[in-house]
């Protein structure tokens, strides 16, 4: 089993930035790729960014230039950091793990852009 903590979140002007952080505990041998993926009530969870064990990025379009995924293999943890922040960007930012085909998600950590 794995366990994913998210933390980092917060409410912060438009403009600013927060770093997000996520640590895997558990069954972490096997991990592959990990992500983030942020939800609003409403609508599905949709992609932010996703990183392979061997660094390679992805992004969505709307993060793209703002965002920069990066992860610490010695630590197994993965990390967002959040630049140029928009209203838009409020979510409940939810960690992911790939262990083996299977999907393991964190908790979630609120993110609130807002003057």
């Amino acid at each position: 089993q794995v366990q994913l903590v998210e933390s980092g979140g917060g409410l912060v002007q438009p403009g600013g930035s927060l770093r997000l952080s996520c640590a895997a505990s558990g069954n972490i041998f096997s991990i592959s790729t990990m992500g983030w993926y942020r939800q609003v009530p409403g609508k599905q969870r949709e992609l932010v960014a996703t990183i392979t064990s061997g660094t390679n990025t992805n992004y969505a379009d709307s993060v793209k230039g703002r965002f920069t995924i990066s992860r610490d293999n010695a630590k197994i943890a993965v990390y967002l950091q959040m630049n140029s922040l928009k209203p838009e960007d409020t979510a409940v930012y939810y960690c992911n793990a790939e262990e083996l085909g299977y999907l393991h998600w964190g908790q979630g950590t609120q993110v609130t852009v807002s003057s």
